[in-house]
């Protein structure tokens, strides 16, 4: 079987058409292309604004002119993680694999997030069948990096007065609040000295973890490899002098780190200690994680001196922070049970120019004081260790409105289809309905989706019999609104 066989099928096949366009954050021009072919090949209005965002716009079906005007809103971008370090986001396209009652892809991100909800999006747009008010499909660039599209939604782009975010990931749960976020940088700056030849050079490599988002995965417990990486080499530093020569681990500031590498050396009296060391490190780690990290894998093998060096000091500084820094969750919320309040993700630890290494974190909070809070103790921390630190802008959260006529219309559609009450809930992760408020503050929204799971990662799937059920949700969805 192959996702030409799936139903929805009219879903299915935008959604693998999607898949055919490279998309990765910042280099949305394919994908906008494509839409923009899409929407001439079907007669569909379609506008664009200075930032890339798409907007198409579908009359009503007869007699539902005078109905609320709905919008449906995805992202362009996907997250690019591959286990095949040679796999081009920007030129191959994603090969997709059913595996059961599944959807993933052949060792890389799917891109389900949120190319489903474009692909759902598109269908409405041609699907003749559908009963329908006016229908506006937005499609917003960078959601995944910088908010970008959403954060210069030009104006005039969208007219409706409901919203239907189709970028979550739970089938049978309506969201109606998400965190906000921030990131905050940190960039040492170090003296560049040649390698000493009196030492003996060792590559730490850690590989195989599972990642996931870092909204909402956060809580699962999944080993970040920049923490475990820091880890090692601050054991190391208490008992030898260590010369480190690079330094690289995790990608995107919203995707735990997967992997981490380090090139470091010590003296040659110690290098026999070191492997001890090491025996005995990956033995606790794998203890701590079993039955959860089983892809989990740590390398340490010889390699050839390098020409150059980070100096001590900064060496130093730079692995007592990483280990210190917190990750994971900081608190959960009081007023929704099982939520994730306030979190922070040690995101990527990355060597640039000469003499720059630049850590990258990202702070999320529902209440927004807490946001600022945990993102000034990362500051601290680091300002301590003499980095140069520096906030985004960040995006706000959204906060809940439990009297949404749009909650309760998509609600009892689901309820209708399925004989399921969808569960109500707010999310950790990001979601981009609060900067649509700051610009429409009339709109009436709310978020759903088929069930992702492992997003953000190369083990991305997606539940092929969600995907229906999404369908089904989100058609009665616009036709109980028609006839509001």
């Amino acid at each position: 079987m192959t996702i030409k066989d799936l139903k929805p099928a009219l879903v299915f096949s935008i959604f693998d058409q999607i898949n055919q366009v490279p998309r990765p954050s910042k280099k949305e021009e394919k994908i906008r292309q494509f839409l923009l072919d899409f929407a001439a090949e079907h007669g569909i209005e379609v506008k664009t604004d200075a930032i890339g965002n798409v907007v198409m716009r579908k009359p009503a079906t007869p007699g539902h002119e005078n109905a609320p005007t709905v919008v449906l809103q995805s992202h362009m971008d996907m997250v690019c993680e591959s286990n095949d370090k040679n796999f081009d986001f920007a030129t191959q396209p994603i090969k997709t694999i059913v595996d059961g009652e599944w959807l993933r892809a052949d060792g890389t991100t799917l891109g389900a997030d949120n190319g489903i909800g474009m692909a759902a999006s598109l269908a409405v747009m041609v699907d003749k069948s559908l009963e329908h008010g006016p229908v506006e499909a937005l499609f917003t660039v960078d959601e995944e990096t910088g908010l970008t599209g959403a954060n210069n939604l030009g104006d005039g782009m969208i007219t409706g007065t409901m919203l239907l975010n189709l970028d979550s990931e739970d089938d049978a749960e309506i969201f109606v609040g998400c965190a906000g976020g921030v990131d905050t940088t940190c960039l040492f700056t170090y003296k560049r000295s040649f390698a000493p030849t009196d030492f003996h050079f060792f590559k730490f490599d850690i590989s195989g973890g599972l990642g996931g988002h870092s909204g909402g995965d956060i809580h699962l417990g999944r080993a970040n490899a920049n923490k475990l990486l820091a880890r090692f080499l601050y054991i190391l530093s208490l008992k030898h002098k260590i010369s480190l020569c690079e330094i690289d681990g995790g990608n995107l500031r919203n995707a735990i780190p997967r992997a981490a590498h380090a090139v470091f050396g010590v003296e040659v009296k110690n290098k026999e200690q070191v492997r001890v060391e090491f025996n005995k490190y990956v033995a606790d780690v794998e203890r701590e994680y079993a039955g959860l990290e089983t892809g989990l894998t740590f390398e340490l093998e010889t390699v050839e001196r390098p020409e150059y060096a980070v100096d001590s000091d900064t060496t130093c500084n730079l692995v007592e922070a990483l280990y210190c820094a917190p990750h994971g969750v900081i608190s959960m919320s009081r007023d929704l049970e099982g939520l994730v309040e306030t979190s922070t993700n040690l995101a990527s630890v990355k060597m640039q120019g000469e003499n720059q290494i630049l850590v990258t974190t990202s702070q999320r909070s529902s209440v927004e004081s807490r946001k600022w809070d945990i993102a000034r103790q990362v500051e601290a921390l680091f300002r301590l260790a003499g980095a140069e630190v520096t906030h985004g802008d960040g995006y706000p959260g959204w906060a809940p409105n439990m009297n949404s006529p749009i909650m309760h219309i998509a609600s009892e559609a689901y309820e209708e289809l399925y004989g399921i009450k969808p569960a109500i809930k707010a999310i950790h992760a990001g979601l981009e309905c609060g900067l649509f408020l700051q610009k429409y503050p009339h709109l009436d929204m709310v978020s759903f989706g088929p069930t992702l799971r492992d997003v953000h990662s190369p083990s991305e799937r997606m539940h092929i019999p969600a995907v229906e059920r999404f369908w089904g949700q989100l058609t009665r969805t616009l036709e109980k609104v028609a006839k509001l």
